[in-house]
């Protein structure tokens, strides 16, 4: 099963959505915003991205900013419970097929990954 945690608002996110079903497939989609994941779940994620947490915040975010999640002395927990409090943080789109997973952007990237 495929999923992606999409934010409608979001071009990139829209753009892979429509990519993935443009080749007849039917993802779940979450939208985390609203059910944001939680530390565990995102933990998973980062692994089946194989990236840290600090590369998966999105930096341009006032959170970020008032959090003052540039500090590079914070965990990767601390990084982890930041985007679960404040969802707005996470990197958009993330698709996620059985162990693999891969960021939307550009959206072509969640080709590699069916």
């Amino acid at each position: 099963m495929i999923s992606i945690y999409h934010n409608p608002r979001c071009s990139k996110s829209r753009q892979t959505l429509a990519l993935l079903e443009d080749r007849g497939l039917s993802p779940n989609i979450v939208l985390y915003l609203d059910n944001p994941p939680d530390r565990k779940t995102l933990k998973d994620i980062l692994g089946k991205l194989g990236i840290t947490a600090r590369q998966l915040l999105r930096k341009g975010e006032d959170a970020y900013r008032e959090n003052h999640l540039a500090d590079e002395s914070l965990t990767e927990t601390q990084l982890i419970d930041a985007m679960v409090a404040n969802p707005k943080l996470i990197e958009r789109p993330i698709v996620i097929n059985g162990s693999r997973a891969a960021l939307g952007r550009p959206p072509e990237n969640a080709l590699e990954i069916l």
